[in-house]
């Protein structure tokens, strides 16, 4: 399967909406890209695609990506180096291991969408919204080969 294929189109607005929802909790920003293989460790990938996409490039150093190489299934959740200077080490495990049973169902966009609002959710605590927080990263998924 291919990464575009992998949610369609209802599901893409599923979880542009939810990337909207989860950033009304926190300044923190949340991205999600989506390819088809990933031949490696999918954490490694995640890194590098996090720099590719420059989203070190937030006031705060709190960008959220989650990658998703569909094809290989296998995924991984990474936070910028100030989350990962507030958060505990185990940050991501409980949303990753919800996210892991929602694709074992096949409810991928549902897994995708829940994850992100429970990542926004989560992040309030060390990141919370502010009145004049701004959109320093694109809401709409990103896609690879």
């Amino acid at each position: 399967m291919k990464a575009k294929e992998f949610i369609g189109k209802e599901g893409e607005r599923q979880i542009v909406q939810a990337i909207r929802e989860a950033e009304l909790n926190t300044s923190g920003e949340i991205r999600v890209h989506l390819e088809t293989m990933c031949g490696g460790d999918p954490l490694q990938r995640a890194v590098y695609i996090f720099n590719y996409l420059k989203m070190y490039r937030t006031a705060a150093r709190n960008g959220v990506l989650i990658y998703v190489a569909v094809g290989s299934r296998k995924f991984a959740i990474i936070g910028d180096a100030g989350i990962n200077n507030a958060v505990p080490d185990n940050f991501w495990d409980s949303i990753k291991a919800r996210m892991g049973e929602s694709f074992s169902r096949g409810e991928y966009s549902q897994g995708l969408a829940d994850a992100i609002r429970s990542a926004g959710e989560q992040l309030k605590r060390y990141f919370p919204y502010k009145s004049d927080d701004i959109n320093e990263q694109p809401d709409e998924i990103s896609y690879g080969k």
